[in-house]
């Protein structure tokens, strides 16, 4: 299942930070999102994941079809690693989490709480929830902060995996995850034009959604 983006325009703080932005995700591959600080990464990947609405623009994807990882966490500081995921595998409707558990080395804690791992486990445990999600399309935003190398290595054999069972990525991250055949979109020449430049005006401001 492709996820499609047609001349997409996004905000930050009711302020335009993209435009024109378009590509296509088809099942298998995986596209890097690159470009400096501030330049719309995580509000771009927000509002494909549908937590605000664009500007402008068209987004087409099944409904449900995507699992957003942002730079938060998302734990319960006083449930263990396997209640964290077990919480999360019940919302999503999925089953066991072994699987999950063992792709992100976290077997040998899952009886730890949440609130006594290192900030590396705590993002690998973040991480696990993808696996659980049962989603095809995965967006990641600097999924690999906290990690050490191995985590990295680790995590980017996860997503190999997931890209070879019919899955896709969309990543905004300038580490190497080892995934060679991945496409880069730079979204510095995508940064919106001031409103009296010609550039789209904001009509809303996420600080209220």
């Amino acid at each position: 299942m492709n996820l499609s983006v047609t001349d997409l325009a996004v905000a930050r703080g009711g302020l335009p930070v993209l435009e024109g932005v378009s590509f296509t995700l088809a099942p298998g591959r995986a596209l890097i999102l690159r470009g400096p600080n501030g330049i719309g990464k995580t509000t771009l990947l927000r509002t494909l994941a549908g937590l605000q609405p664009p500007l402008a623009g068209e987004i087409s994807a099944p409904p449900e079809a995507i699992a957003y990882a942002s730079h938060a966490d998302g734990l319960k500081a006083t449930l263990t690693v396997a209640e964290n995921l077990t919480f999360w595998a019940r919302i999503f409707g999925t089953g066991a989490i072994a699987p999950a558990l063992a792709a992100m080395n976290l077997a040998g804690l899952a009886d730890r709480q949440a609130q006594n791992l290192s900030a590396g486990q705590k993002r690998r445990l973040g991480l696990a929830r993808l696996l659980v999600s049962g989603r095809p399309v995965w967006m990641l935003d600097e999924p690999t902060v906290s990690l050490d190398t191995a985590s990295v290595a680790l995590f980017g054999g996860v997503v190999r995996a997931h890209l070879a069972a019919g899955g896709s990525a969309l990543i905004a991250t300038h580490i190497d995850l080892g995934l060679p055949e991945a496409e880069l979109l730079d979204l510095t020449p995508l940064k919106a034009k001031p409103p009296g430049q010609g550039g789209i005006t904001g009509a809303f401001d996420e600080a209220f959604l």
